[in-house]
């Protein structure tokens, strides 16, 4: 059986990185605007999310902007947006699904089989929901990295990393770290042991043989 002290740290740290999923996809500072070329001083930075777009101005102020169709957005924008949510949503599952297989919890009873298959399936579903979040940062950070080295793009529409993502990226490995600790408590299975030790290359005697007289 796995350690519970595993189990606990691997819940921790799902925990965490899916609060950072949540926090990430949230935020608008997915991408911001690069300083480069003539565009090295500004008066405005703009910010770029999965659900919004800002400006900040250098007086202070900040003024966000909801996307107001989803029809009218890109393709990568979308999807991105889908996996996040989906990612979210199946590590929040899996999260419950981990929380009944734990040691440290009375679910299921004193079945120490069940509840270390309930805990692995839990890893398991963490280990999808991480996969999904960190297939959707990778993709759109390589439509912006694509995008920023195309010289056909006009320098003041480039566009670098911002903090968000670098937020999702740490809590889907932090998800995907946890899940991989949970999927562990796989048990073992284990050969039975004989009640009564096996005596090898000595034959026993039968009590018939051994009342047995020789004339």
């Amino acid at each position: 059986m796995a350690n519970s002290g595993i189990q606990l740290l691997g819940f921790a740290l799902s925990l965490v990185g899916v609060i950072a999923l949540i926090v990430g996809t949230i935020l608008p500072q997915w991408k911001m605007s690069a300083h480069v070329g003539d565009n090295i001083i500004t008066a405005v930075a703009m910010y770029q999310g999965l659900w919004m777009s800002c400006a900040f101005q250098s007086t202070g102020q900040l003024q966000c902007k909801i996307y107001d169709s989803i029809l009218q957005l890109d393709g990568t924008l979308q999807a991105t947006r889908a996996l996040m949510i989906v990612g979210i949503i199946v590590s929040i599952a899996g999260l419950g699904v981990a929380t009944m297989g734990m040691k440290c919890t009375t679910c299921g009873g004193n079945n120490k089989m069940w509840k270390s298959r309930t805990a692995m399936t839990g890893g398991v579903i963490l280990l999808v929901g991480a996969l999904c979040a960190l297939v959707a940062c990778s993709w759109f950070a390589h439509n912006l990295i694509r995008a920023f080295y195309n010289p056909y793009s006009p320098v003041n529409t480039k566009f670098e990393f911002g903090a968000a993502i670098f937020i999702a990226w740490g809590g889907s490995f932090l998800d995907l770290l946890g899940g991989a600790m949970l999927a562990s408590s796989c048990p073992r299975s284990k050969k039975p042991v004989p009640k009564y030790p096996v005596m090898s290359g000595v034959s026993a005697l039968s009590p018939s043989s051994s009342t047995k007289e020789y004339v």
